[in-house]
């Protein structure tokens, strides 16, 4: 895995995926940004939720449930001093759809937490308190 980043003037950074995406990131106004992008450590929040998210959905659709949405919903603690970094972070899935069979949405998450979310787990390993938790919503 491959990535790019390129200064774009003031406090904006170009990023580039070796699979040939880009993210234009930038700071906040009283860092000198112009708050054109999302914060660096936003990028690995919302890289957590999509890691994640994305296993549960698979793991959801290999268990042959009938899922029509999933939200996902991030919130995060970080440390007063520098460096800022995350202390705590809780995911809350809002899956939706048919029938669905709350063992196998339990089992999806925990799945997801324990063997499968790299990024969750790299966290975990470097001090992040991650807790998860679920609602399940009937798509009728």
């Amino acid at each position: 895995m491959k990535a790019t980043i390129d200064w774009t003037g003031d406090a904006g950074f170009k990023a580039a995926s070796g699979s040939g995406h880009e993210v234009q990131m930038d700071g906040p106004p009283d860092h000198g940004g112009k708050n054109q992008g999302p914060r660096p450590m936003e990028l690995v929040l919302m890289g957590l939720g999509g890691c994640s998210s994305f296993d549960v959905m698979s793991i959801l659709q290999k268990s042959r449930q009938d899922v029509t949405d999933c939200h996902t919903e991030l919130e995060a603690e970080r440390a007063d001093s520098v460096p800022s970094v995350f202390t705590k972070i809780h995911l809350h899935f809002v899956v939706t759809g048919n029938s669905l069979k709350e063992n196998l949405v339990k089992r999806a998450v925990s799945l997801s937490a324990e063997k499968y979310c790299s990024a969750s787990i790299m966290l975990e390993k470097a001090g992040v308190e991650i807790t998860h938790s679920y609602e399940i919503r009937d798509a009728s």
